[in-house]
């Protein structure tokens, strides 16, 4: 009987150590990083306020078709690490601006990097470069990696200009240099004067679908430029 108390007392200790070492993991994850977002309002956020709401800890396109327009950081990054949650509805797209100016597109006077339902029907005939995690209109994002539509999916963003990483729940979808990919012209076949931005506001692009996002927070590789 004492043995068995032995071997439950050092089993109990072993899981306590195990979930430690996992909350201490995370914490190292984390660190350097500061949140984007504070959870409860767009505090540090311009643009459209009305299509973008604070709900609940996320930030929510407005479901009432208003859901248009950018909402960017009212600072400006340049090399940095950017995570963030984000959860579909059918058929939705979004946008991450990156190095972006405040007035123009920012997919051409910026960066975007695509946020959309992949597996929607009225999207299978798109480019390449128009898929989830491209850089759009120039960087093909690999496919086949996102969660079904409702569920929560975890993405990391690292630019160090000229190159760019996407992961996406765990899996590297993009990887490369966009100066180097463009230099014999763009996918798209466009002018985009914003690859030569090494730094900009960060935001999401909006195109009136409901799209929640939820823990944004960014670690600075460098001051901006």
């Amino acid at each position: 009987m004492r043995k068995f108390k032995l071997t439950h007392t050092f089993l109990a200790m072993t899981i306590a150590a195990a979930l430690g070492s996992c909350s201490s993991q995370k914490a190292t994850s984390d660190k350097g990083f500061t949140p984007l977002f504070n959870g409860e309002n767009l505090d540090g956020w311009v643009g459209n306020k009305t299509a973008y709401q604070a709900q609940d800890g996320m930030i929510v396109i407005d479901p009432k078709g208003t859901g248009g327009g950018n909402l960017l950081t009212e600072k400006e990054y340049g090399d940095f690490i950017l995570k963030f949650e984000f959860q579909l509805t059918p058929g939705a797209n979004n946008g991450l601006g990156i190095h972006a100016p405040l007035e123009g597109d920012a997919a051409y006077v910026g960066k975007e990097i695509q946020i959309l339902d992949n597996d929607a029907d009225k999207y299978k005939d798109l480019q390449v470069y128009q898929y989830h995690g491209s850089v759009y209109g120039v960087m093909a994002a690999k496919r086949g990696f996102q969660k079904p539509v409702g569920e929560w999916n975890v993405e990391e963003v690292i630019v160090k200009h000229p190159k760019i990483t996407v992961i996406l729940n765990g899996e590297t979808i993009l990887e490369g240099d966009y100066l180097e990919a463009s230099k014999n012209g763009t996918l798209d076949g466009k002018e985009h004067p914003g690859l030569q931005r090494s730094s900009g506001h960060i935001g999401f692009l909006g195109h009136g679908d409901v799209v929640r996002f939820r823990n944004i927070k960014i670690k600075e590789l460098t001051s901006t430029h």
